[in-house]
This record gives C-alpha cells, structure tokens and sequence, in this order.
C-alpha cells in the first residue's frame, strides 16, 4: 500500500556529513568492537540509532539560548528560568537540575531505597534497574500481560499491571516497597504510552500503602501525545493540561531531558511537594555527586536550553510529525510482514528479534544479532532491548530470560529524513530474507558485573 510521510514543521539551517562505509569495512570494524555497538566509533555510522537521548537537533531559539547562557556557579539567572518553566509545566513545588537521568536516580534512590527494599516498576529501564540494584534494592517488573505479544495492538500496551502490583506489596509487605516508578513512555515495553487512568489506579494504591509514587518521566510529552490522541478524557485538552494531569497522580518525577526536551544534556528532579522531607538529602547528594544545587552538574547553557527544550518538546504540530515519523516505517514493515511491538512506540520502532530468527535462543542473544547484522547490511547502529540487555540475576548471576527480544531503533528528534527512513526499512527486509541462514547467535567472552551491555565482547558462535 501507499505509504504517506508526514512533513516536517522545521527547515533544515545546519548539516551535518554522514558516510557510508563498504560492506567489508562495516565487517570489520564490528568484529574489531567485539561485535558490541556501543564500541564503533560514530564516525563509521551511517545512521546511528542507538538511542534518541542527547542525539536530537537543537531549534535556532535554544542555540541562541547556548549563546545567553550565565555562567554564575550558584544562582545563575538560566536555573531561575529553568525552575521557573518547570514549575509552570510540572506543578511541583521543587525542581532540582541535574546532568542527565541516571544522575536524578542516582541522587533520588539513594533517598528511598537501601538493602532488603523491593522496587517495583511497569517495567525498569536498564539503568533505572542497575540504581535500584546500587542501593541495596531488587528492582520488580509489572507490566501488564498484553504487552508481551509484540503482535497484539492495544493502546496502552505500557500499563502497569495494578493487580499484579498491589499482590507484590503485600507479599513483601508496604514496609518494604521503597518505591514504585511509572515509566512514561514505557520504553522497555517498546516506547508504549501509559494512560492517565492507569497512573490514577496505581496512585490510589500507593496512597492505601503509604509508598511514594515516582514518573520515570524521559517521554512525557510522547506519552501525552498518545494519551490524547487515545483516551476519551482527553481528546480535546492540551497537551500542558495533560501533563499536569499525570504529574498530579505522582509524588516526584525523575527525568533524562535529554529525549522530550530535546537538548543535549540534562535532566531534572520534581518533588511535588515544596515542604517534603526529601528536599534537603536531594540537595545535599546532588552537592555531592552532581555539583552545586543551582547548576546540578550542568553549564549556564545547558540550563537555558533546557529550559525553551521543556517548552519545545510540548508543541502538538512537533509531535504530530514526530510520532508520524514511527508510523511511517512501520507502515513499511507492516507491508514487508516484519514484526515490531505493535502499535507502533513514540521515540522508536522495536523489531520483535525472536520473530526475525526463531531458530535462536534467548541466550544467543537474536536482539543483539539483529543489530549486528543492521550495521553490517546499511551501517545503520541501533541496540538490543533483550536478554543481551537485561543481564544476569543479581544474586544467581544466572543468565536472566527476557520478555521480549526486540532491537531497538530509536529515532533521534528532528535530524533523519524519509529516505534514511527508508534505508531502515530496506535493510529490515533484506536482512529478513536471509534470516534463515543464521544457524547460530553471540556468546560473552567479558563482561562488568553492571550494565554489561555498555561494554561487553562478544563473538560469534560457531557451528
């Protein structure tokens, strides 16, 4: 069928120059990496999908932002305008800046969580996981079941799964759940949005069991995009309206800013409540691990772009295109018979791996295969969303089996055009085509105890 691409609400000022190695090259340089992406070097990137976080184009308005930046370490006027549009957006009553969203983990977990608490999610992030294992804790998984089919279309497929969550409680007993964290859009499940109506019901039995509520907040203005267009309540509130809805539901937000806000470099922390206890452990660790309070381990700059980004990333028109951009390419896949975690997410398109090659085993890793054998077909880098990803258990050290095995291709903001899109698309095929000649995935020859995926080596595994 005729597929129709959304057309962009920018023109184009600056570019960038991108190459396209030879098929032997790309060869080459991933067997040199250990067969791990994060390991290739940008510039032998033709089109780089490894994450849409920091990877986005800044509009003109936040470069001259760049250049008004005030460089004063304590109280400078970019973080009061920063707070200042947080506090519009958010309603909470306290918003701390800090470099990145790992960094709002880190300082924030530290609060709540200590050795013997349980943590419990739609479903943790690798990162959101590892600093919940940091501090002592056990990070648990509660996405609802329609989730995991890839083919089964619903429209909140990153929904917790409430009863689920409230049978956990009180197995581990309220005392114990350090904390429960929503993750907007649930981007482990495949960049899938949450409902305002879910968060209400999750709200309601964190409010029952006296245990704090935190939005993993990195694709809020995705999710409010979706939740729009989805749920009946909202069809015709803004998207600002929609956000302050959600937030309400919530005790504190933690955010990488780096996705919705389209920035570079920077995340936030909220406490909704300016009188929490909270405020003054959260000041002391980000003095401690981040900087000084009124930077939070970012530049003046950092701190002006980010907030016109807050702003920015709420436009409807920007959203409308952006969100396009996924249906476009899955549109293309629909018609090719390639399977993805359907309906389609909002910052990515999340190949189902274990439907390109059933003939692997979640511990050969086919998430990670399929993005191998991307880059060596178009020199497209993308990641695996898989058991690659998720690990070992942290006390077996077992290899742990995960729900899904997807490649991720997650698609930064405003800087790829149809035709890239298109080299996706036909490199998904091709790679389809010969599927069935892969006999055999990846083994670990290393790996960090943490995170393993940032740098582990792997190599392929032989007849």
């Amino acid at each position: 069928m005729a597929v129709k691409y959304i057309p962009e609400p920018f023109r184009i000022k600056m570019v960038e120059p991108i190459k396209m190695l030879t098929h032997k090259e790309r060869e080459e340089k991933i067997k040199k990496a250990n067969y791990n992406l994060f390991n290739l070097a940008g510039e032998d990137v033709y089109i780089d999908l490894l994450t849409d976080s920091g990877t986005n184009a800044m509009s003109d308005q936040m470069w001259a932002g760049i250049m008004r930046g005030d460089e004063a370490y304590a109280g400078s006027s970019s973080y009061y305008k920063l707070v200042e549009a947080g506090k519009d957006i958010f309603n909470y009553g306290f918003i701390q800046p800090v470099h990145q969203g790992r960094a709002a983990e880190k300082v924030l977990f530290g609060t709540v969580l200590s050795e013997g608490k349980v943590a419990i999610s739609n479903m943790f992030f690798d990162t959101t996981r590892a600093h919940v294992e940091l501090c002592g804790a056990r990070a648990i998984d509660c996405v609802v079941e329609k989730a995991k089919d890839p083919a089964k279309r619903a429209p909140f497929k990153g929904n917790m799964d409430v009863e689920k969550m409230e049978k956990i409680i009180l197995e581990h007993g309220p005392e114990n759940v350090g904390l429960v964290v929503i993750t907007v859009t649930n981007n482990s499940a495949g960049g899938q949005p949450v409902s305002v109506q879910n968060v209400r019901e999750v709200a309601a039995v964190c409010k029952k069991y006296n245990i704090p509520l935190d939005l993993d907040a990195a694709r809020y203005a995705e999710n409010a995009y979706f939740i729009k267009l989805r749920e009946e309540e909202f069809k015709d509130a803004s998207i600002k309206e929609i956000i302050r809805t959600m937030f309400s539901c919530a005790d504190m937000f933690t955010m990488s800013s780096k996705k919705d806000c389209v920035v570079s470099m920077g995340g936030l922390i909220g406490i909704k409540d300016a009188e929490s206890p909270l405020i003054l452990p959260i000041k002391a660790r980000c003095i401690s691990f981040e900087g000084f309070t009124t930077c939070g381990g970012l530049s003046g700059r950092d701190l002006e772009a980010l907030a016109l980004g807050l702003y920015e990333g709420l436009d409807e028109n920007y959203l409308r295109y952006r969100i396009g951009q996924m249906e476009y390419l899955a549109a293309r896949l629909d018609d090719a018979g390639i399977a993805y975690q359907s309906p389609v997410g909002g910052h990515g398109v999340f190949i189902d791996a274990k439907a390109m090659f059933p003939q692997l085993p979640y511990f050969e890793f086919p998430g990670q295969v399929l993005a191998i054998e991307l880059y060596k077909e178009a020199g497209i880098r993308t990641c695996d969303i898989g058991s690659y990803m998720l690990g070992n258990d942290p006390d077996t050290k077992k290899q742990l089996h995960a729900d899904f095995e997807f490649t991720r291709l997650a698609i930064p903001r405003r800087v790829y055009t149809q035709a890239h899109f298109d080299v996706m698309a036909d490199a998904l095929i091709a790679i389809k085509e010969r599927a069935h000649e892969i006999k055999h995935g990846y083994k670990i020859t290393w790996e960090p105890p943490i995170l393993r995926h940032f740098q582990a080596a792997l190599v392929p595994i032989e007849e």
